[in-house]
């Protein structure tokens, strides 16, 4: 009878204690991934739904500049919330490997689906769309094969008609690792130092600023990546129609190595709380949907060889050779090619 008494007093108490353990119990169930990006383009929204949809994971995410991002992982160290960061440029990755913020990862489905050169050989990241570095031109001033290759843009006959961002962003310390990679430090500092001679206005603004001018006819030839051509090209705005119908293409270096490539990429942070959810996103970001997703939404080209993207933007820019070159070996040549830069003026 005691016995039956106190089971009676404390059944009241267990009550609500169960009551009291089912958020906790809920939140502990809750799959989660948290990412830092650096990526700003409102069409990775349906990115992310995607996958929550698919895997009922829910993605917290932080956005930011890129290089606050990465110092945010490495103050945060080993309490950094953080499992995925999501960044552009092949030196933005290199950089973060540098800091030593990245966790090998070991999938059988980003190896089989993400061509060697997209990826790093240990697996601590992965390249998942890509864009190509080309030459935009004047089509009043400029003829169809006047000119072919980024060596070109050092030719004194282009003085005072090129146009270019800083050489010191992240997009041409790339290309600039590129062409030191194929032709040697010796030479792409020649080059530089050409280029510097020939720019019809210092350095500025981004590469959108570039096509403008060369359409207005502030200078003959650009450097601009592909993305920001296509978007002119798909905008309805009357003012982009007509830098859009001023503007040719040239793919560079189609008799050697290829137009430079690079990519958006990411992987898995050392300190990642959700480690099985982080390698389920990053397998994702190499699945049909998000190979299409990062070609329609931000007119970049898939990684995984067997997805097509259907665009005109890009289809309308013509068919290319590409460098084939493993993107992570121009990371290491990223110092390298800021040095040169700086000794040959090009601010």
């Amino acid at each position: 009878m005691r016995v039956t008494a106190t089971i009676r007093r404390l059944l009241p108490w267990s009550a609500a204690l169960a009551v009291l353990m089912q958020p906790l119990a809920a939140a502990a169930q809750e799959k989660v991934l948290n990412l830092y990006t650096a990526r700003h383009y409102q069409t990775d929204e349906a990115l992310y739904a995607n996958f929550t949809k698919q895997t009922g994971i829910k993605i917290n995410r932080i956005e930011g500049q890129e290089d606050p991002l990465l110092e945010r992982i490495r103050s945060e160290g080993a309490n950094s919330p953080a499992d995925v960061f999501i960044t552009v440029d092949i030196g933005r990755l290199w950089r973060a490997q540098q800091a030593g913020v990245f966790a090998p990862v070991k999938s059988m489905v980003l190896a089989s689906r993400i061509p060697a050169n997209y990826r790093d050989p240990s697996g601590e990241w992965f390249g998942f769309s890509a864009r190509a570095r080309v030459i935009a031109y004047n089509k009043t001033a400029v003829k169809p094969g006047d000119i072919g290759r980024y060596e070109d843009l050092a030719d004194p006959k282009w003085k005072g008609k090129v146009c270019t961002r800083s050489g010191g962003h992240v997009y041409n310390l790339s290309l600039v690792s590129s062409l030191i990679a194929h032709d040697g430090e010796a030479k792409t500092e020649q080059w530089a130092r050409g280029v510097v001679g020939n720019l019809a206005r210092a350095p500025k603004g981004g590469d959108t600023d570039q096509l403008k001018a060369v359409a207005a006819g502030e200078c003959d030839v650009a450097i601009a990546n592909t993305y920001y051509i296509a978007r002119i090209l798909k905008s309805t705005k009357p003012e982009d129609k007509a830098v859009a119908d001023k503007l040719g293409v040239v793919w560079p270096n189609q008799d050697g190595q290829g137009v430079h490539m690079n990519v958006s990429g990411g992987g898995m942070l050392k300190h990642a709380p959700n480690k099985d959810a982080a390698v389920k996103f990053l397998e994702y970001l190499a699945s049909d949907d998000a190979q299409r997703y990062f070609a329609d939404g931000n007119n970049e080209w898939p990684v995984v060889p067997s997805v097509k993207a259907a665009n005109p933007a890009l289809d309308a820019m013509g068919t290319f050779k590409a460098d084939t070159i493993n993107v992570g070996e121009l990371g290491k040549f990223q110092p390298q090619a800021q040095k040169l830069l700086d000794r040959a003026g090009f601010k």
